[in-house]
């Protein structure tokens, strides 16, 4: 049975983990090697603030965290928020557990927690490969775009919107 629970410090060995083993195998259909082998080591790692800050949660299946992910009101990388604007962050799913609702689970969550908050609307920033997922979770493509990770860096993706 799924569990969502809100993350915390003991849990970022954990999702690091899954970050490190996951996004490589999800993402690499979809990226060229020479993509992946310089973003894999910056967006395959827990964030300890993100983790921390009380809108991230993991999912958990007897006991062992098979999906991570949350949201918040500040936008990524701009320090900034936009009125009732809230921002999926960082979600991942054990790429040995995709299609079996892990995925589904935690956006619900961070939906319920979003809208509890007062956000009206969600945005995310999806890779490539997760656009059918968002897709099937309500949100519309809105553009393509290159996510500075690091100086000559630039990872591509895509921005994605839903009204809660």
């Amino acid at each position: 049975m799924l569990t969502v629970r809100t993350a915390g410090r003991a849990d970022i060995a954990a999702i690091d983990a899954l970050l490190a083993r996951a996004y490589p195998r999800l993402l690499k259909p979809d990226y060229a090697p020479s993509v992946l082998v310089t973003a894999i080591p910056i967006i395959a790692r827990a964030q300890p603030a993100l983790v921390t800050c009380d809108t991230y949660f993991v999912v958990e299946d007897q006991g062992a965290i098979i999906g991570a992910g949350g949201w918040t009101a500040v936008i990524p990388g701009e320090n900034r928020s936009e009125t009732r604007r809230g921002n999926v962050r960082h979600l991942v799913t054990d790429d040995r557990q995709v299609r079996r609702g892990v995925g589904r689970a935690l956006m619900e969550h961070i939906f319920a927690s979003a809208r509890g908050a007062g956000m009206g609307w969600m945005h995310c920033t999806s890779t490539i490969t997760a656009v059918p997922f968002y897709q099937a979770m309500g949100f519309a493509i809105r553009t393509k775009v290159l996510v500075p990770l690091a100086p000559g860096i630039r990872f591509p993706a895509v921005a994605m919107a839903r009204l809660l």
